[in-house]
């Protein structure tokens, strides 16, 4: 597990391209027949990959040396989104069949889980959030047709998109993990824009369904001191409260945002007007 600091907004003002990759850009989340696991103090997210093909991925119990916890799950709570083929994801002997853009909330105290391919020349791609938890709520899985849809933006402005809320209080319970998919439409080349911030809870947006030489320029920092990252297929950005969070593609793409905070409240944003970017 790779253990990531909280980076002041005044330190990241002074960091280069590499230092900004470093402390922000996570890379390299999918590893054949291995969990990956990103920890970020910010919140305590937690970023990861799964990628089983020849075998089932499990989480051992020497995960909980990581939180100082007896298992990875007894004070957690884990969301996951399928970008690959068909998943079998087994929770304390409870089998969930979990196909491409299906997702699954696992509650706190889950032990033992099993992460598999249905078939091994096409690999599921799990991709998951894992958040501090305090309560207990059941493991659910959801559709997306049982998500919560919302198409904003328009042609005209480059932003045309479908936002599928999986985690999010109106679909299921859970204690402060929020988690959705966003599919711009072809043409289409902005996310999040206008833009926003929101000092109640902090983001994670990973970015898929790109090709080779397709890239994103991920807009964060403060709204008046703005940087970017250049990002490719299957990585992610972790930004804090305190950073915008916007990107424009070389071509459509779609990405999976994870929050994790103070609430639940998903248009609890503070936006920020074009006139004040710089």
């Amino acid at each position: 597990m790779e253990i990531r600091q909280p980076i002041h907004s005044e330190h990241a003002r002074t960091l280069d391209t590499e230092g900004l990759r470093r402390h922000f850009l996570v890379q390299d989340l999918f590893v054949a027949d291995q969990a990956t696991l990103t920890y970020s103090q910010i919140d305590r997210i937690i970023v990861g990959g799964i990628l089983p093909v020849t075998k089932p991925v499990t989480f051992s119990a020497e995960l909980g040396k990581h939180t100082g916890t007896d298992y990875f799950l007894q004070r957690r709570e884990l969301g996951l989104i399928n970008i690959g083929g068909d998943a079998r994801v087994t929770v304390d002997g409870t089998v969930y069949d979990v196909a491409a853009r299906e997702a699954l909330y696992v509650g706190q105290g889950a032990k033992e889980l099993s992460f598999a391919s249905v078939n091994a020349a096409q690999p599921a791609k799990l991709y998951f959030n894992c958040a501090p938890a305090h309560t207990s709520y059941p493991t659910r899985k959801v559709t997306q047709a049982e998500a919560s849809p919302e198409t904003l933006g328009s042609a005209e402005t480059s932003n045309r998109r479908t936002i599928y809320k999986y985690l999010v209080p109106d679909v299921l319970p859970t204690c402060q993990l929020l988690m959705g998919l966003t599919q711009l439409e072809p043409g289409s080349l902005w996310n999040t824009m206008p833009c926003h911030t929101h000092d109640r809870r902090m983001e994670v947006y990973f970015y898929f369904d790109m090709s080779e030489q397709a890239v994103v320029f991920h807009l964060m920092g403060e709204p008046t001191q703005t940087r970017h990252l250049v990002v490719r297929n299957e990585q992610a950005v972790i930004n804090p409260s305190w950073s915008m969070h916007s990107g424009v593609g070389t071509q459509a793409y779609t990405f999976i945002w994870g929050m994790v905070g103070e609430n639940q409240v998903f248009k609890d944003m503070d936006h920020v007007p074009m006139t004040a970017l710089r």
